[in-house]
């Protein structure tokens, strides 16, 4: 957490890594380590490539945690050269930055933008219930009475505890319940639209690709990465953003699927601290997707700026 060393954040026991904010629990095991050892060699490029990046002269005042390292919000601010703010009188922006499902109150500054202000609840039943309100189509469905396959997910961030289920059972606590979404390929993998968001805008798309037995894992056997207007129409990008406007989303990452039966598109997942980008995602892509992000970004930022600045 904010003004701690970064391994506070973790607790070991029984060959799982817990992620004390959000109950997450990772297996340590070979293919995790890969995972660790690419994401060293790409925090290694940025912080290499951070030092040719001319200051923005912009900072940013993060509340209640400062975001750590493997956060998408970090390579970001190194590539867009933004700076951290230790005070919010020498901030020009501020960022409710928390793990956490549902976000409690923060004392939040009056005299500069927030990003993620509005942003206070990411549960997977809320997540169904505004993509609902903004398309009139039901993802949320009734364990009891589910009318087909569904899945069951726990409503906590970053859990990947789903499973596909097909007979009705009771309500759990603490678990959502969604209508499956037909997103297997052509190849037979299921295929995850990873999409990054600033202010409702989708700037870069994830495609992520991984066999059936691992739907609901963190991993990919394979990622690329796409423009959102090849992958997505007008229409579709305006409902992206009716829904980020809905959720209170300023910055995050949505997991959307495309159901493969019917061709519509399905936002099953929200992420306003989202890790990124994407570790199976090729060297050169990642730099190329954080440096697009990153100018958008400051120009977003500058947007936000000025708005409030009138508005004041």
């Amino acid at each position: 957490m904010a003004g701690t060393a970064w391994w506070h954040d973790f607790r070991y026991a029984n060959g799982v890594m817990h992620v004390k904010k959000t109950g997450a629990a990772v297996p340590v095991e070979p293919g995790v380590m890969g995972d660790v050892c690419r994401w060293m060699i790409f925090h290694a490029m940025v912080e290499a490539a951070r030092h040719t990046v001319p200051d923005s002269g912009v900072k940013i005042w993060f509340t209640p945690d400062d975001p750590r390292p493997w956060y998408f919000i970090w390579p970001v601010m190194a590539l867009g050269g933004i700076g951290f703010a230790r005070r919010t009188e020498e901030a020009d922006i501020a960022f409710v930055f928390d793990d956490t499902t549902r976000v409690p109150d923060h004392p939040l500054p009056a005299h500069i933008p927030v990003i993620n202000a509005r942003c206070r609840d990411i549960s997977k039943s809320h997540v169904a219930r505004v993509f609902e309100e903004v398309t009139g189509r039901a993802l949320a469905c009734d364990p009891e009475n589910p009318l087909g396959p569904y899945v069951e997910k726990s409503e906590r961030n970053g859990a990947h505890d789903g499973r596909i289920l097909t007979a009705p059972q009771p309500r759990r606590e603490g678990y959502a319940y969604q209508r499956l979404i037909n997103n297997i390929d052509d190849a037979g993998l299921v295929t995850d639209l990873r999409c990054f968001t600033l202010g409702g805008e989708i700037v870069s798309v994830f495609v992520k690709r991984r066999p059936q037995s691992m739907r609901f894992a963190n991993a990919n056997t394979l990622v690329t990465l796409e423009e959102p207007s090849r992958l997505f129409t007008p229409t579709e990008q305006a409902m992206i953003a009716r829904f980020c406007a809905g959720m209170g989303l300023d910055w995050g990452g949505l997991d959307v699927l495309r159901d493969r039966d019917t061709g519509e598109l399905w936002v099953v997942d929200v992420n306003k601290t989202d890790m990124g980008p994407t570790i199976a995602l090729d060297l050169r892509s990642k730099m190329d997707a954080v440096r697009r992000i990153a100018a958008r970004f400051n120009a977003y930022i500058a947007a936000r700026r000025d708005t409030f600045g009138k508005a004041a």
